[in-house]
């Protein structure tokens, strides 16, 4: 379903996975591997606001186009890459900031979190959960208008419900 990682659904991506270098892949991946978990077409890609401006603005402003529903932005340090492509595109964007050496994340939370009025970025948790939730945060708009999958994606909460036991083991 994704460039990155083998799948087996058709064409259909409505879910672009982006990420400033490959070394964020780390934390992205988890969006990744939920997508596939639910079923959810998605495209994973390297779009550095910094190093490749054109290549994020070309996918930007092409995204919607291309099929793609929802945006999910991973990014560290300065975190420009949700605002900047957000404020290319009327798509939903999801923001997760990766963490970074020097602050934790701290850093990229608050470049993701700390976006101007008018143009909107919905900003998750710092790394590995960040990703997973943004992920999910992505299948249940998509599941507004997709019956199965909003079967699936009940499936699999009530799964992580009945996997909490009752008492420490």
């Amino acid at each position: 379903m994704s460039d990155l990682t083998a799948g087996t659904a058709a064409d259909h991506r409505p879910v672009a996975i982006i990420m400033g270098s490959q070394s964020d892949w780390e934390t992205m991946r988890h969006a990744a591997e939920t997508l596939d978990a639910l079923g959810v077409g998605h495209d994973c890609r390297i779009v550095s606001a910094h190093r490749t401006p054109d290549r994020m603005f070309t996918f930007a402003k092409a995204a919607k186009a291309a099929g793609t529903k929802v945006i999910i932005a991973g990014a560290g340090g300065a975190a420009h890459l949700p605002g900047m492509v957000a404020s290319l595109t009327t798509l939903p964007v999801f923001g997760v900031p990766v963490e970074s050496k020097a602050l934790s994340g701290v850093d990229s939370l608050y470049s993701i979190v700390q976006m101007p009025a008018g143009i909107p970025v919905g900003t998750l948790a710092i790394g590995k959960a960040g990703a997973t939730n943004a992920a999910l945060l992505a299948a249940a708009v998509l599941a507004l208008t997709d019956e199965a999958l909003a079967t699936r994606l009940a499936q699999w909460r009530a799964a992580r419900t009945a996997a909490v036991t009752e008492r420490p083991e």
